[in-house]
């Protein structure tokens, strides 16, 4: 099955964490990528709390897998800030290897947040975002050159 944001907002929170378990991690990836949050998956509130947050604050993350840092976009005129270090390790969700973006050591305004991505599809990444040890949302990454979108 392909998988595309419109799919995956139509998802559960149960469907959305079978997914992430069931697919290796993948290589980290390269270059720009646009991001959907996920909030409240599978209802009726998915699509517009994903398009608000997208306008106001977050649009994305740009990764230099070289450097194992990324940058997000955020803001609505998508400045490159918040950066997090970028490696792979077990998951909080499952115990499986998956890409951890560590905010702990980069980040004043975010040092609490660790994301934790997996590659579903060619250039599309899910994510699980942790505030402390407590889930939050999920999140959605499309690179706009999928052939390019894992490090080499």
């Amino acid at each position: 099955m392909a998988y595309d944001v419109e799919r995956l907002m139509q998802m559960t929170q149960v469907e959305l964490d079978a997914l992430f378990s069931s697919v290796p991690a993948g290589d980290i990836p390269e270059g720009e990528a646009e991001g959907t949050a996920v909030v409240a998956p599978g209802t009726a509130f998915t699509p517009v709390i994903s398009k608000l947050i997208n306008m106001f604050a977050w649009q994305g993350k740009v990764f230099d897998s070289r450097k194992g840092v990324l940058r997000n976009r955020i803001l609505p005129f998508g400045l490159n800030a918040i950066i997090a270090t970028v490696y792979k390790d077990k998951s909080w969700l499952d115990g499986k290897e998956c890409i951890v973006l560590d905010y702990s050591d980069t980040s004043l305004v975010a040092h609490w947040i660790r994301d934790e991505i997996r590659a579903i599809a060619p250039g599309v990444y899910l994510g699980k975002v942790y505030w402390d040890n407590q889930r939050l949302i999920d999140f959605v990454l499309e690179f706009k050159s999928r052939t390019n979108a894992a490090a080499t």
